[in-house]
């Protein structure tokens, strides 16, 4: 769904960026609150209004996506789609940033590698551009720090959508209101169709936001940064191919090693589940032989077992954040988000 947003987003003009943005808020808002009706959840809402902290993180979350939302639709329809799909193609190397920064996540030297590379892709792209790739940069950050923010918050996808399009609300209604009575708003005086597209931003955002806000919760930082290729490879795809972009030899080689680090990040997380998983069979067949050396008479409620445990299950390279399963969807479902 994120990597085929770039064809809707030209459709809404001639509203301006941030008029686009102010709807998507509003709408946003709408169509995540019918959701919760049709659920019945609301029993978040009170625990929530409980606590301060939580509170404080919904308004950072909502206010970076703010930046990342708006800077991405401003950048497809003023003609950057491709850099704006270099910006989620760098945002895994951040996000892994992040986590080695922030939350003291260990790196393997694959992965220092990567990160490397990813720093030299975006030098070269700065002399290739002629100044540094900042809508690149602006999305790589604000998305993978709203993927930090997420994980502190801890609160379900249709949940944290709710609570942070309540935050963008007010101010979103605000400026349209504003706009409309200045004679400067495009809802309704451009038809009926118009106006429908523009209600849609709606659906266009709360679905996918809801798929990455329930993933924000469940998986490392990590995994998450490894999840995001299949989006900025249908955004960049369509760059080329639809809107006929410009990718001058310098830019070739800036996305080349881009795609260099992420593969190298693809081998080593395949690598370590594979080793994983061996590692974890292995201890599971002591577990077994030691089990049965016992014989049949000690059962698993028998006293002696549960004092003088015959074998236990080590976690398997529990500093990194990659762990076998999380590895290994990692690099079958990738996904990104504008």
């Amino acid at each position: 769904m994120w990597g085929l947003v770039p064809l809707f987003w030209p459709l809404l003009k001639p509203a301006g960026a941030v008029e686009i943005l102010a709807h998507r808020m509003v709408w946003s808002l709408f169509f995540v609150g019918a959701a919760l009706l049709f659920i019945r959840r609301w029993a978040w809402l009170g625990e929530l209004l409980r606590q301060p902290r939580r509170l404080a993180l919904i308004t950072v979350a909502a206010a970076v996506i703010t930046v990342n939302w708006g800077v991405y639709i401003w950048s497809v329809n003023s003609g950057h789609v491709v850099e704006a799909s270099l910006g989620y193609f760098i945002n895994p190397l951040v996000t892994i940033a992040i986590g080695v920064l922030l939350l003291k996540e260990r790196l393997r030297p694959v992965q220092w590698t990567a990160v490397g590379v990813g720093f030299a892709a975006v030098v070269v792209l700065t002399v290739g551009y002629g100044r540094p790739p900042w809508i690149s940069l602006c999305l790589a950050f604000s998305f993978a720090v709203y993927g930090l923010v997420k994980k502190k918050i801890n609160l379900g996808g249709v949940e944290s959508l709710a609570a942070e399009t309540a935050v963008q609300f007010l101010p979103a209604l605000g400026y349209l209101l504003w706009l409309g009575s200045r004679g400067d708003s495009t809802f309704g005086a451009e038809g009926t169709g118009h106006a429908a597209l523009l209600v849609a931003t709606g659906i266009v955002t709360a679905l996918p936001m809801v798929c990455f806000g329930a993933a924000a919760i469940r998986v490392p930082l990590s995994t998450m940064g490894l999840l995001q290729y299949l989006a900025p490879v249908f955004q960049f795809l369509l760059g080329i191919l639809y809107f006929k972009e410009a990718m001058p030899p310098e830019r070739w080689a800036g996305f080349a090693l881009v795609w260099l680090a992420l593969m190298l990040l693809t081998w080593d997380a395949l690598r370590t589940a594979r080793r994983s998983a061996r590692a974890l069979t292995r201890e599971r067949a002591k577990v077994a032989a030691a089990a049965a050396a016992a014989g049949p008479a000690v059962g698993p409620e028998d006293p002696s077992v549960m004092a003088k445990p015959t074998g236990r299950v080590k976690p398997v390279d529990a500093v990194n954040t990659v762990d076998a399963v999380d590895a290994v969807d990692a690099v079958s479902a990738p996904k990104a988000g504008p």
